[in-house]
Formats: C-alpha cells, sequence, structure tokens
C-alpha cells in the first residue's frame, strides 16, 4: 500500500474550524486573550497542553502559545507527543509521512530527527495511529500561527514506560532551537467539584516532578511522566500557567473533561 507524502488533515472543521481564515482569527484570538509573557521571560524548553476542541480548551492552550511568541525566530524544532485515542501502539509511533496538513498549510517533518528516533528500540513506523489522532493534530494550528520556521516530529504515544518516553526525549533533545510539546487533557467526566479537586491534585503532581500514578489524572499521563523523568536530571522549573475545566469554558457542569498549561524552563534561565 502507497503510503501519501502529506497527513491529511483530519479533524478540521470538528475540534477546530475547517475554514483558514476562521482558524487563523480563532487561534489570533486565544493568543490575544492570554496573558501576555513579559519580555524577560525566557523559551520554555517543554510545555504541556490540552487536545480537546477549541471551544472547550484553546484558551487554556494559548497560555502556553504565548510564551513562544518572543522567541519564534529561535524555536526551529518541534518534537509533539500526544497519546494515542483511537489506535492500540506498543510504543512510540512516527509516520511514513514527510508533512502533516492543516487548512494553514503544511508542516514539514523532521525526517534526519525521525531517523534517529527510529534507531530505538521503542520508536516504530505506525500510520495508522496517526491517520485519525487529534491529539496531536489540534496542536498544529497554534504552532504555525506562533512560529515563523519550524520542522515537526510527532509521536503517537502508546503503550510504553516513562524510561522509553525519555529516552526519545533525551535523544532529541538539542538546544534552544528545539522545543518538546506534551499534548494531554486531564480528568474526564467527573462533575465539576470533584474534577477541580483531582485536577489541583494532578497538577500539584507535576509541579514537584512527581510520576503521575495512572491515565484516569491524564489521558497523557505516559509522555508527561517522561517529560518528569528528563525534568527530573535536566533541572527543568515547572510553572502552572492555567487550569480549568469544560465547566468552566463551553459545557456543563455535570460531566466535565479537565485543563491545564505548563511550561518548563531549563535552569539559569528563568
Amino acid at each position: 500500500m502507497e503510503v501519501s507524502a502529506i497527513r491529511p488533515a483530519a479533524v478540521a472543521g470538528m475540534f477546530y474550524p475547517g475554514d483558514p481564515n476562521d482558524l487563523a482569527d480563532a487561534v489570533t484570538a486565544f493568543l490575544t486573550s492570554a496573558v501576555p509573557p513579559a519580555p524577560t521571560f525566557s523559551a520554555p524548553k517543554a510545555i504541556i497542553v490540552p487536545h480537546a476542541g477549541y471551544i472547550y480548551s484553546g484558551a487554556i492552550a494559548a497560555g502556553a502559545y504565548a510564551r513562544l511568541v518572543p522567541h519564534a525566530t529561535t524555536i526551529r524544532r518541534v518534537i509533539l507527543l500526544g497519546p494515542c485515542h483511537r489506535v492500540p501502539v506498543r510504543g512510540l509511533a512516527v509516520p511514513h509521512a514527510k508533512s502533516f496538513a492543516t487548512p494553514l498549510g503544511k508542516v514539514d517533518l523532521d525526517s534526519d530527527a525521525i531517523g534517529r528516533a527510529l534507531t530505538l528500540p521503542q520508536v516504530i513506523h505506525h500510520d495508522a495511529a496517526h491517520a485519525q489522532e487529534h491529539s496531536l493534530e489540534v496542536q498544529l494550528p497554534f504552532l504555525q500561527q506562533v512560529l515563523e520556521d519550524f520542522r515537526l516530529v510527532p509521536f503517537a504515544v502508546g503503550y510504553a514506560t516513562a524510561d522509553e518516553v525519555a529516552g526519545v526525549l533525551d535523544l532529541l533533545w538539542g538546544g534552544p532551537e528545539t522545543l518538546i510539546v506534551i499534548s494531554s487533557d486531564l480528568s474526564h467526566y467527573h462533575a465539576y467539584a470533584d474534577a477541580q479537586r483531582r485536577d489541583r491534585h494532578t497538577t500539584d503532581e507535576i509541579l514537584h516532578l512527581r510520576l503521575l500514578l495512572d491515565h484516569e489524572q491524564a489521558c497523557g499521563a505516559t509522555p508527561i511522566n517522561g517529560l518528569i523523568e528528563v525534568a527530573l536530571r535536566c533541572g527543568l522549573k515547572p510553572e502552572l500557567l492555567d487550569l480549568r475545566n469544560s465547566g468552566d469554558t463551553a459545557g456543563d457542569k455535570s460531566r466535565v473533561v479537565g485543563y491545564a498549561s505548563f511550561a518548563f524552563t531549563e535552569a539559569g534561565h528563568e
């Protein structure tokens, strides 16, 4: 079976606007409404952002992406990790595609970095894991709007250990040109007050660089745990930027999904 060189947008018009102008306007509005970063802030080495429909979590994600605006010309490579929602995978999956498309255009993949990652036993080619996966795709319009020129290294993370994720991050760590983006929501479908309690506990664990127990706390617990392992070794400092849930944005409060955004800064660059 021939594999397309372009992974087309799968959730445009569902998770975010499918019209290019509407999408650009929506992302710009979210970024404009976010608290602007101080000019002296260094670029985060890593961020954690949610991946629900923009009406629910776009404002929360924007808090982290706004931190990148002053560093748009520095960041040239984005290591993007999100959980597999549709296809079971052992390890971390990369696609054969050479670029990902959104209504805002194409994002080229970093084939050299992907090739290096494939030397690790936990990294495999698996196109089906990427074909309909929204956790990665919904981050792309924000990155396209904020950064000037970058290449993407996308990982759909399945059944893997924190050490296996950390091994990939170590390999592709790079310097200030490399940004790590972890895509994850928090608790799912609890009543509003219960969700707030659960999510406050989860964010406290992340802020203290303690590994999460399970995917009930965060659907992206596996890539988050990998980042935490590396953060402990490299002295990254986490900062909570926003914590809300769908009951605060566009949903009712009987069954909500939690969202948070974080920035991780390297020691000496706070």
